[in-house]
This record gives C-alpha cells, structure tokens and sequence, in this order.
C-alpha cells in the first residue's frame, strides 16, 4: 500500500463534499470571495473545517486570527466558538471589512469577532504590553509571510501552555524546496520551518496539506 497518496481534484472535491460541514452562509461566502481578483488569497472549505475542528477539540474561548481577507476563515472559527468567546481578528487592510461582516451578522456571530486594523506585529505587542500574554487557546496565522518568525515569537507569548498556533501556506506552492527561488517570504519560511523543528519549546505537526499547514503546540 502506497504510503503517500497523490491528490487528486476529485479527491480534494470528494474531502470537501464528505469532510466539511460548510454552512450556508460560509457558501455564500465563499462564492462571494471567489468572485474577486484577490480570491486565491480565501482557505479552502477543508482548511476551514479544521480550524473549526481544532478550536471545538481546545474548548477554545479566545482565538486570534492574523490575516481575515474576506472573512471566510474568520467565520469558520467565530462558529467554534461558545456565545461568549472571542476571536481577534488582525489585518493590515480594510478593503473587505464589509463584506465580511455582512456575513457575520448574517450567521449570527458578529458580537464574538473583535476586527482590528493594523499591522499585526504592532497589535500583537500592545496586547502583550495590556497583560494578554498566555491567554489566547489558539492563534492562526496567515498574514504578511515575510514576518512569519516575528509572528512566531510574538504568538509564542501570546499563547497559552497547551495552546495551538496554526501556519497556513508554509510550503509557499512548493517554492520552498526550490533553492532557485528566493524573496522575503519564500527566505523567512524557510528559516521559520527549521526553527519549528529545533525549537524545545514547541511541538509540531507540519502537514502536506492545501498549500502547507503546520501545527505548533506550545508546551512550555
């Protein structure tokens, strides 16, 4: 039996069809999304079902997303969350902020997201600075990818012990392991998937998964 198997359009359609639980106001969503120039930038149904998963298998109260776009994975982990959770969500743009909250409202969980504008290194440290350090039970990660180790850092203290960080595109379409290829985002991934690695304090899960997502554990 093959240990590794090669993915499919129609298998990544069959796990969306079988293995998401998208509602309608996240299709609806979606739909809208991928009708913009910028749509590439939206999760995958299957990355959404998994932050949701994650955040449901926390008991997840306080979550922080840097990175909203349209609102899309901001809306799968505002769902996870009880009434009375809080999700912070960080992005450097304001572009879409309407249309995404047109469908919080819509789904009913608005009063749980706490949109801010700005970079999110600068947010992250005045929330240090107001005594938020180890009170966030999961932060995902999906912004500026040349500042991914600052991100790391920053969501380290942010975190609590036990508590997840998640890191979408760190395979970056594959420009990774193509030493032709170098930029700033490429260059700061790479050096953040050896840090990862090595790093004590963490634990990893690094899956070959949409564009690449890594699980981070914080356990110290």
């Amino acid at each position: 039996m093959a240990d590794r198997l090669e993915m499919t359009t129609d298998l990544i359609d069959y796990v969306c069809q079988h293995g998401t639980r998208e509602s309608a106001p996240l299709r609806k969503l979606r739909k809208q999304t991928q009708a913009l120039p910028e749509s590439s930038m939206r999760v995958p149904p299957e990355e959404g079902q998994l932050l949701h998963f994650l955040i449901r298998t926390l008991n997840a109260r306080k979550v922080m997303e840097l990175g909203v776009f349209t609102g899309y994975s901001t809306l799968w982990m505002a769902s996870a969350l009880p009434e009375d959770g809080r999700l912070v969500a960080i992005d450097k743009r304001k572009d879409w902020k309407d249309l995404a909250e047109t469908h919080w409202e819509e789904a009913g969980v608005r009063d749980r997201i706490d949109f801010r504008v700005g970079r999110a290194e600068h947010v992250m440290s005045d929330m240090l600075d107001a005594g938020e350090g180890g009170t966030f039970d999961l932060i995902f990660i999906d912004a500026d990818k040349k500042s991914y180790t600052t991100y790391f850092e920053l969501a380290l203290k942010l975190l609590r012990s036990g508590g997840i960080m998640v890191f979408d595109n760190m395979l970056r379409l594959g420009d990774v392991v193509d030493p032709a290829v170098s930029d700033p985002a490429v260059d700061d991934i790479r050096t953040l998937n050896e840090r990862l690695r090595d790093d004590s304090r963490v634990e990893i899960s690094m899956l070959p998964f949409s564009d690449g997502l890594t699980l981070v554990l914080k356990t110290s």
